[in-house]
């Protein structure tokens, strides 16, 4: 099964420039954990949850201030909608990543492929095995 078929479309994204409160309030309305960040090159970064409780709550008291740019994560994985979802799994697991943009071949990003949509829509079995590689003390 391709990746295609299971990511979660369309990703929603923002500029580097959008402060990280109106990041929290994007994912509090959709329910999702990430937001890749893009510019007219593409995808730049991404900002998590986990971005925001652990980089900026500790910092900072004014997020409303916090351009997205200084919290993201830079490090991408990334994996290709025309990718068997078993590929996909194990780059979240060798990466130690829950979810991944989904690229085309020229890099516009399309998607983003969680392990709850591998869970969901392809296999308990291959999710489980990724997650176990995630959370895996390295």
């Amino acid at each position: 099964m391709q990746i295609r078929q299971l990511m979660t479309t369309p990703p929603v994204c923002v500029g580097p420039d959008a402060s990280v409160r109106d990041v929290a309030v994007l994912m509090k309305i959709h329910d999702i954990g990430v937001v890749p960040i893009v510019s007219e090159s593409g995808l730049v970064g991404l900002l998590t949850d986990r971005d925001l409780v652990l980089r900026l709550l500790p910092q900072t008291t004014a997020l409303s201030e916090v351009p997205v740019s200084q919290a993201m994560s830079t490090r991408l994985v990334t994996c290709f909608a025309d990718q068997d979802v078993a590929e996909a799994a194990a780059i979240m697991g060798d990466n130690q990543v829950r979810r991944l943009p989904v690229l085309d071949r020229s890099g516009e990003l399309l998607g983003v492929l969680s392990v709850g949509d591998i869970a969901e829509n392809a296999s308990e079995e291959l999710a489980g095995q990724a997650l176990g590689e995630i959370i895996e003390d390295r």
